[in-house]
């Protein structure tokens, strides 16, 4: 298995389904990725939604709230892929999200991870901006080394925006993060974003 996606989801009902849909619909080898939804503790109709698309992703249902980072770390350890990428369950991708960034590393084997550029949209679908994977990272259409981030210990648990934190981990422990120009993320931005709080 060459990746894993993530998707992390707590009361997003009403962009999930989006977001499973936009994985599944890779134009990626779909025999060579895995889709792994963890679901931390939501009380929308978030399961529901889940469940509608079994037999063709892997979910986690957490017992308790764990948090994101924390729920992040269960995904990883149970991803079987030799790529992590991460997706949020209020955003979608294009189509061709997984195959450049992984034609990206299997070629450049002096990268350890590779970002894209990526779109902030309105609830509508609207684009509002274009923004740079570099100048304005976040913490998702980042693929990363699963043995790396595991060798760096994962998401840091006890902090808020745990992946500003890995970042910096990851380029202090001299990894190199190649972004490509290309806007292949779709960045939803509305009052109940986390990224927002």
């Amino acid at each position: 298995m060459e990746i894993s996606v993530i998707i992390t989801n707590y009361n997003y009902d009403k962009y999930l389904a989006r977001s499973i849909r936009s994985a599944l619909n890779q134009s990626f080898n779909k025999k060579e990725f895995e889709i792994i939804v963890i679901d931390d503790c939501s009380v929308d109709n978030s399961k529901k939604i889940i469940d509608s698309f079994d037999g063709k992703i892997n979910t986690i249902y957490n017992e308790k709230n764990l948090g994101l980072a924390a729920s992040c770390n269960k995904a990883i350890k149970s991803a079987v892929g030799k790529y992590v990428i991460r997706l949020d369950a209020d955003d979608f991708v294009h189509k061709d999200w997984l195959l450049i960034q992984h034609a990206f590393l299997s070629n450049n084997k002096d990268m350890d991870a590779v970002s894209t550029d990526y779109l902030e949209l309105d609830e509508r679908e609207n684009i509002l901006k274009r923004k740079c994977g570099i100048t304005w990272p976040i913490a998702c259409s980042i693929m990363y080394r699963t043995d790396q981030i595991i060798q760096l210990g994962l998401y840091n648990e006890t902090i808020p925006r745990e992946d500003f934190e890995f970042r910096k981990r990851f380029l202090e422990a001299k990894y190199q993060i190649y972004n490509i120009s290309i806007p292949l993320y779709r960045y939803t931005m509305h009052s109940n974003s986390l990224s927002k709080k």
